[in-house]
């Protein structure tokens, strides 16, 4: 077999087990956006196709972000789905806009702590929406109306015999079991098959079976009805100004989102690192075409990117060929898709929601760096939960500026010097958030062959978005095997430096 040959084969194969992760989320998804399924699976097709051609992260997979389910489904709620298509038409505009000025670096300058705490906010609303469409309900559009109905939901589950909204629950809950228990043990020679479609296939398997009377998946008969181009009228409302605030959410979050993504994305391989800017682009591209044919927002997708890797991607093809293979299946078999219950993937997006609030990146931020950021990130869960996505996100990157407010006034210098095979960067100053543009585009342009030796003796003081980027970046440097070095701060003269240079060294001894 030639190189080509054997990296298509990997591609054809890894395309197969992302469109079988992808299906169950471009549904569920779709659900917990309050819209018909229909959106998902053309978001799903333009995130496979046209991202997947045009993407600066060519192992990244884009598809209808549950991260912003929360954000649709209340704007849905108020507005009306016609309204949904201009808006992403025109978050679609802003983030080429913003690739053409060229500030996709700048969206990676968000302190972790806001951009973990914005989606543990977003996956704990998806849980409390979710489990009423466990249980045969309608969720509300806010966090706190969604608990006032579980008494509510929970009283449909008891009457005379078995209830619908009882076997709707009698469902969930073995698909989320099945789910579950797979993912935990499920044999070695099957570790690609993704815990999400057991789950499903085991729901739907158990409804027909039994041929019990629960909500099923709504499919169209043919997509290509389900298109529905703006219209002008729709353009007009444009100016209001609840529409023009969550066109700016949709495309700020979006733009966050898939950057973050293709930044963890990096760190899963040694191949070609991604081209943020060009990303950005592409996701700009494929959020327009979503509008423009009646789909959900897109973003690049951490889930299917991991399952993309794992399978063993080579390049984009995957990404693409995933797309088309959810393209063959809603039109040649969009009756299997109607035989799946709402309740199974409800039970989907509750692993989702749950693994989205990510304790594990809260436990990160303490250990290394103290209260202060686990305290933003609280601030940030409680106004997103509470409040809304906007208030929550604001008021973290508020209290992200207020803990360096002191030091921004003051400036990172890096010197750059080579020598033979080895370069040296020399940090001076005050190394926050304004500064990682700066430090990425140095770190990021260095000769793939050269040593790297890092002198931090004239820092004064480092935040911990600046420390979370260095130490990313350590730890795809140890990945592919270049050798660095670092040159720790004197002990007495800026103690708190020394333990955060101590955890940077432990990343590439």
């Amino acid at each position: 077999m030639t190189n080509s040959n054997f990296v298509f084969s990997r591609d054809f194969a890894a395309s197969l087990v992302v469109f079988l992760v992808a299906i169950p989320l471009c549904l569920g998804i779709a659900v917990a956006s309050g819209v018909p399924v229909a959106m998902g699976l053309i978001s799903g097709i333009i995130g496979g196709i046209v991202v997947g051609l045009l993407a600066g992260s060519p192992l990244q997979v884009s598809g209808p972000a549950a991260g912003l389910a929360v954000v649709v489904f209340g704007f849905v709620e108020q507005y009306g789905v016609a309204m949904l298509g201009p808006v992403l038409i025109v978050a679609g505009l802003l983030q080429v806009l913003a690739a053409f000025l060229k500030i996709g670096s700048w969206f990676r300058a968000i302190s972790p702590a806001v951009v973990h705490g914005m989606l543990a906010g977003i996956g704990i609303l998806i849980i409390l929406g979710q489990i009423h469409v466990l249980m045969g309900a309608k969720p509300a559009a806010g966090g706190i109306e969604n608990v006032v109905a579980m008494e509510r939901t929970f009283g449909h589950l008891w009457g005379r015999g078995l209830t619908s909204e009882a076997a709707d629950l009698l469902v969930g809950l073995i698909s989320l079991l099945a789910m579950i228990g797979w993912e935990k043990f499920r044999p070695k020679r099957l570790k690609l098959v993704p815990g999400a479609l057991v789950g499903v296939a085991t729901g739907t398997i158990l409804t027909a079976a039994m041929r019990l009377p629960i909500a099923r998946v709504e499919v169209p008969a043919s997509l290509a009805n389900s298109i529905s181009l703006p219209t002008m009228e729709s353009f007009a409302n444009m100016a209001h100004p609840g529409i023009v605030v969550t066109t700016l959410v949709i495309a700020v979050i979006a733009s966050a989102e898939s950057l973050l993504s293709s930044a963890a994305v990096d760190r899963m391989h040694d191949g070609v690192s991604t081209r943020f800017n060009k990303e950005l682009l592409a996701q700009g591209i494929g959020n327009g075409l979503c509008g423009l044919l009646g789909g959900l927002p897109i973003t690049g997708v951490i889930v299917r990117s991991s399952a993309n890797i794992q399978a063993g991607a080579h390049t984009r093809a995957s990404a693409v060929l995933h797309g088309v293979w959810i393209l063959g299946l809603v039109v040649f078999l969009p009756q299997l898709l109607s035989m799946v219950p709402l309740t199974a993937l409800a039970a989907v997006l509750l692993v989702t929601g749950w693994r989205l609030i990510s304790l594990q990146h809260v436990r990160i931020l303490f250990d290394h760096h103290g209260w202060v950021p686990v305290g933003i990130w609280i601030a940030t869960v409680a106004m997103v939960v509470l409040q809304d996505l906007l208030v929550g996100v604001a008021l973290g990157l508020t209290l992200s500026i207020l803990e360096v407010l002191p030091y921004l006034r003051r400036k990172l210098a890096i010197d750059r010097l080579e020598e033979a095979e080895t370069v040296h960067l020399i940090l001076a100053g005050v190394a926050t958030c304004k500064d990682v543009p700066a430090l990425l585009n140095t770190l990021e342009t260095l000769p793939a062959d050269c040593k790297v030796r890092i002198a931090g003796g004239d820092l004064h003081y480092v935040d911990h978005t600046c420390a979370e980027t260095l130490r990313d970046w350590l730890k795809r440097q140890k990945k592919v095997g270049r050798t660095v070095d670092i040159q720790h701060p004197p002990t007495g003269r800026h103690p708190r430096l020394v333990p955060i240079f101590k955890r940077l060294t432990a990343e590439i001894a």
